[in-house]
């Protein structure tokens, strides 16, 4: 039929290679599944090797092509060996999914230097060394999408956002910069924006059922976002459909930024 040839022009990822850090829970499990079924090569980038293995298993049960690397992203060594190990997988990425994060949020008077580091390592430098490593190959082959995975708190404060909400913010100053050196060369780079999402990450907020019931009440869906949430989104801007699109960022949050 002409709207299923249409659409899988639109929306196929057949023959792109797709890099996911965090690919393992949480939302960017759900994203590299996504990346995974439209059509891309993934390789499922985290640390917990038993996670990895399950995640690989499921997408190569469905007929995917999955793979997975074991790495510590909090160092440039780390991130610097997970890139070359996953180029030896499938190839070079046409698809970076910066996903990986940590949540580490005391309050702003009891952030010391340790917390700060670790959350600029992993939230903030291997994104860029990352795009650094991949973003002119892309350049030049003239495709690319690179998508970070932000948070609301790049945009407002609250629950103590800390150094956390500081590297989401950055983040999405990351991409824009990352929009303006390769997008000439069609390499877009652009932000998914989460609401609340009932992941592991935030598992200090969803253990306590009053938090969670505010946080659903303040979107206009009402209800808090679930991981698979962003399997449409992230298809959209790995493929062909969003070509004009660079440097923006995405709620994908139910309406909570607006409401």
């Amino acid at each position: 039929m002409i709207s299923h040839r249409y659409l899988s022009d639109l929306f196929s990822l057949d023959g792109r290679v797709a890099m996911v850090t965090g690919g393992s829970s949480g939302i960017g499990r759900a994203v590299a599944g996504a990346l995974a079924r439209a059509g891309a090569s993934v390789v499922v980038v985290a640390r917990k090797e038993a996670e990895l293995a399950a995640t690989v298993g499921e997408l190569t049960d469905d007929g995917c092509r999955a793979a997975w690397v074991s790495a510590d992203l909090g160092s440039r060594a780390g991130v610097r060996a997970a890139a070359e190990e996953t180029a030896e997988v499938f190839g070079e990425p046409d698809i970076l999914v910066n996903s990986a994060g940590i949540n580490l949020r005391p309050p702003m008077g009891d952030l010391d230097d340790e917390v700060w580091d670790a959350t600029m390592a992993v939230n903030l430098e291997a994104p860029y060394l990352l795009g650094q490593r991949f973003g002119p190959g892309m350049a030049e082959r003239g495709f690319g999408r690179i998508i970070h995975i932000t948070s609301q708190q790049a945009h407002r404060a609250f629950v103590q956002s800390g150094a956390y909400g500081v590297s989401k913010g950055a983040l999405e100053s990351l991409a824009r910069s990352q929009a303006e050196a390769w997008s000439p060369y069609g390499v877009t780079c652009n932000t998914l924006v989460p609401g609340f999402v009932m992941t592991p990450l935030n598992s200090r907020l969803s253990s306590d059922p009053e938090k969670v019931a505010a946080l659903a009440a303040r979107t206009m869906i009402g209800r808090n976002g679930l991981a698979e949430d962003f399997a449409g989104a992230a298809v959209f801007l790995a493929g062909r459909a969003s070509s004009y699109i660079t440097g923006q960022s995405i709620f994908v949050d139910g309406g909570l930024s607006v409401h």
